[in-house]
């Protein structure tokens, strides 16, 4: 009802004293106290009639830092306001409007503003800070504000610029790193040098080149060609590791189909997927991301690729499960094949689905099985050869990654 009523509170006290006034001036026949009633009546119809004649408008800049938000994470958001009227205004109120995926109190005090009929109003700054609480993309405002006339006596509303897309990714959790083992488990960048046969004579040499260093000069060939020959240039190559995230609605709860933030167990996998990312592009690897029927879910990040690692998360926004393909797999034939690290998270899994995972892990240097289900049992994983652990649903997930990568013993984390 407050927000409804055009009147302030001085507005309203205005408007009570004068009907007071006319109708005690005409029961008691004092014609001053007429007078002052009529001037009080006038004073608030032309207060009404400028808020109705005259609108104010504006514009405003949205800043919105970091510009993709994590779930639980904090994300400044910074508004540059503007506002044309012709007439001043009192000091009011401001409001921004924040969808469901995030929570903040975006409101608060908006200061008088001079009129610009003459000069352009100087710009209003204001700021608040919101939580992302599911993930998805969303809009932030547009901005409300509430001012008065001149006199305080009606409120005047409009909102002022545009809404601003917003997105909230899944949390990246901060993930210990891979122990050192040989080979594609290595997790560092390797170099490897063209070579035909065995020996360093036998590399692949070229001609000189202006610039190319003396150090690097190939003397048997030089020798054999009559030309100054030079070592071929080592080409630096990164390691491969897959993710594979399962979708297959069979193995969530229904919800996970319907909208990000439905089943607190698919979230739970879509966050230690992305962090899963993030820690094995840091340690060298190229990774590809893909789901259970080797649909790729985001272009492959290359080694050392941090910001394009994030990226991924952004991009796994709205991600949601998806109904089962008729082969209902956990692991693709595709990363089934890697000899690098392969990480699956998966949610409730049966036997069958246990006895499939078998030949991924007798290829990959470093299988990882996390399962994420409050009935979880991972032991037949583990016997599978699998780095197997069982992950609650909103449990830790830094720990579910140590304990599946580095002892063969894990247990549950949560």
């Amino acid at each position: 009802m407050k927000d409804r009523w055009p009147l302030t509170l001085r507005g309203t006290g205005a408007l009570a004293l004068a009907v007071i006034a006319l109708v005690v001036a005409q029961r008691a026949a004092i014609p001053e106290l007429m007078y002052f009633g009529v001037l009080m009546l006038v004073l608030v119809v032309c207060a009404a009639v400028s808020t109705l004649v005259v609108r104010a408008t504006g514009d405003v800049v949205r800043t919105v830092s970091p510009e993709v938000a994590e779930v639980g994470g904090i994300a400044e958001v910074q508004l540059s306001v503007r506002v044309r009227t012709p007439l001043p205004t009192l000091p009011g109120r401001w409001s921004d409007a924040v969808p469901a995926g995030l929570d903040g109190r975006a409101e608060g005090a908006f200061p008088a503003a001079a009129s610009t009929l003459r000069r352009a109003g100087s710009p209003v700054g204001v700021r608040y800070e919101a939580i992302g609480v599911v993930r998805g993309t969303y809009t932030l405002g547009p901005l409300r504000v509430s001012t008065t006339d001149p006199f305080g006596l009606i409120r005047r509303r409009f909102r002022v610029g545009l809404a601003t897309p917003v997105t909230v990714a899944p949390t990246i959790v901060e993930l210990g790193a891979l122990p050192q083992t040989p080979g594609e488990a290595g997790g560092t960048r390797q170099s490897a040098a063209l070579q035909l046969g065995q020996g360093a004579d036998n590399l692949v040499a070229r001609p000189y080149a202006p610039g190319d260093s003396m150090r690097r000069i190939h003397w048997r060939a030089t020798a054999h060609r009559d030309t100054l020959m030079v070592r071929q240039e080592e080409q630096e190559s990164s390691p491969a590791a897959t993710v594979v995230l399962d979708r297959a609605l069979s193995r969530w709860s229904p919800s996970a189909a319907d909208a990000p933030g439905g089943d607190p167990a698919f979230e739970t996998a879509v966050s230690a997927c992305v962090s899963a990312v993030v820690r094995l592009v840091h340690e060298g690897y190229t990774v590809d991301v893909v789901d259970s029927d080797g649909e790729l879910l985001a272009e492959p990040v290359e080694g050392g690729e941090d910001a394009e690692a994030r990226a991924v998360a952004a991009s796994f926004a709205t991600l949601r499960a998806r109904a089962d393909a008729s082969t209902r797999r956990v692991l693709p034939a595709s990363a089934a094949a890697m000899l690098g690290p392969l990480v699956v998270i998966t949610g409730r899994l049966q036997l069958d689905d246990v006895l499939a995972l078998r030949s991924g892990a007798q290829r990959s240097a470093l299988p990882v099985l996390i399962s994420v289900s409050d009935t979880a049992d991972v032991e037949a994983a583990r016997s599978a050869g699998w780095h197997a652990t069982a992950l609650h649903p909103g449990g830790d997930v830094a720990r579910a990654w140590d304990e599946s990568t580095r002892s063969e013993a894990v247990g549950v984390a949560g």
